[in-house]
């Protein structure tokens, strides 16, 4: 029999632990998100929709962005036992310059209207992690400022070719002035993809308001402060625009630009050339040939050309063709460290997040941007250890199967070539031979009738002369 006593205050002591309470709000929530998506959750409830939809959305139906990240869903990774991996190292050396971790902060434009602090807050917390913030064309702080957010890390300049050349080089050379050390060219937007969740939301430059965005802002009211008591929303490298943001996309980019005029571009930049937007192989060959610094396989996050290929399935082929000669990077869909492991281990050098970095944003300023590092890092960190490695460079293909759901199909022509050399491959047949009515009934007599496929013959039967037995098929 188990002999019960009352507890004594005393005995209890070493078996519980109080939580001490948090006072700070922010604090409190940020600590609580253990995951990109819990970041996500804290950044919808804080932000109005057209906002959150901004960065949340993509084109059309969405599927290039779902089919992103299911994709990374879709592996199995292998791993390997008995390794010591007591300590692991998630540094490398990428685009000559060594970085703490291998992700950086993408270009995301309109980064203010998500939250107040917007790219300041990105180039802070990726210099303080010790890795590289990219600001972009239509971003909402200038070359300028991003650099003195961010002295003395890394920076990168994404750059739209825009129809009026001039002003386009006049951004690249205030990056240059301003020590940013690579310029990222993105070269998938020769027009604005169709945003539906934008239209709907009359996702405008001032915003539209409207009765039912007034009403989805009440719940919100910090983010409101925030807005009206700070200055006013534009893009840093534009003039002030009055419409949506697609128009302006459609009325500035310039869809007349070809592998000449990225040639002429790389001339003008003194640092590091990365072109983003690779869809294909022989474009990746191309621009390997051309002596690029790297290209980034993106399509865009989905928010460009929907059904677009995805780049996660797209990386082991470019790797394996001009892995030698420039470094491959990848973006769109990642939402965990352990997709990171995953790109690396397939052959990515680097790896960039957008959605995952602006979540952050929403949810809590700069301290949100620095949980997502955080978060991605341990999960980086914890990935490694779970698969044996120590180090990015003893990630291989190996420790990643890619699981098949979308399997292309070969295109109608390739297939009708293949029914042509099965036609020519197969030999004629001749015609039959006469012979005299004596031999044709002594063979008659001495063939057994042949049974059907998955059938026994029944015993004393025999095939008519001059005939055979039919194999079955599925319809019989």
């Amino acid at each position: 029999m188990v002999e019960r006593r009352i507890p004594r205050p005393r005995d209890l002591a070493p078996l519980m632990r109080f939580k001490k309470p948090e006072l700070d709000a922010k604090k409190r929530r940020l600590d609580a998100a253990l995951t990109i998506s819990d970041l996500r959750a804290i950044a919808k409830r804080r932000t109005p929709k057209a906002a959150f939809d901004y960065t949340e959305g993509a084109a059309e139906a969405e599927i290039s962005l779902a089919r992103a990240r299911q994709a990374f869903e879709d592996i199995q990774f292998n791993p390997s036992i008995l390794r010591d991996v007591s300590t692991v190292d998630t540094t490398r050396e990428v685009l000559g310059a060594p970085v703490a971790l291998p992700f950086g902060i993408a270009p995301t434009g309109f980064t203010r209207m998500m939250q107040t602090e917007g790219e300041r807050a990105g180039a802070a917390a990726a210099g303080a992690a010790g890795i590289p913030f990219s600001l972009s064309t239509m971003g909402t702080a200038s070359i300028e400022d991003v650099k003195a957010a961010n002295p003395n890390g890394r920076n990168w300049f994404q750059l739209y070719m825009w129809k009026d050349r001039e002003r386009s080089m006049a951004l690249v050379e205030r990056a240059a002035a301003s020590g940013f050390d690579t310029l990222l060219v993105t070269v998938d937007v020769p027009v604005a993809g169709q945003r539906l969740r934008d239209t709907r939301n009359g996702m405008t430059i001032p915003p539209t308001l409207t009765p039912k965005t007034v009403v989805n802002a009440i719940p919100r009211p910090a983010w409101w402060i925030n807005f009206l008591t700070t200055e006013p929303l534009a893009f840093a490298s534009l003039d002030r625009w009055s419409g949506t943001v697609a128009a302006l996309l459609d009325s500035m980019f310039d869809p007349t630009v070809t592998f000449e005029d990225l040639a002429w571009i790389k001339e003008q930049w003194p640092g590091k050339l990365v072109v983003k937007g690779v869809q294909n192989v022989d474009d990746a060959k191309k621009l390997a040939a051309m002596g690029v610094d790297g290209i980034t396989l993106s399509n865009h996050g989905g928010r460009q050309l929907d059904r677009a290929p995805i780049p996660f399935h797209l990386l082991p082929e470019v790797v394996r063709e001009v892995g030698r000669d420039t470094e491959v990077h990848l973006d769109t869909g990642i939402m965990s460290g352990a997709d990171i492991v995953a790109a690396i281990a397939l052959g990515a050098r680097f790896t960039m997040i957008g959605r995952a970095y602006l979540y952050g944003l929403m949810a809590g300023g700069r301290e949100g941007v620095d949980r997502t590092i955080a978060i991605l890092s341990g999960q980086i960190a914890r990935t490694m250890r779970l698969l044996g490695v120590a180090s990015l460079d003893e990630l291989n293909p190996g420790h990643v199967t890619q699981l098949a759901r979308l399997t292309p199909l070969a295109p109608a022509a390739a297939r009708a070539a293949d029914a042509a050399d099965a036609v020519a491959a197969t030999p004629a047949r001749r015609a039959p031979v006469k012979r005299p009515a004596s031999a044709a009934a002594a063979t008659a007599r001495a063939t057994t009738k042949a049974p059907k496929v998955g059938t026994t013959a029944k015993p004393g039967t025999t095939a008519k002369p001059g005939t055979s037995a039919k194999p079955r098929t599925g319809t019989e």
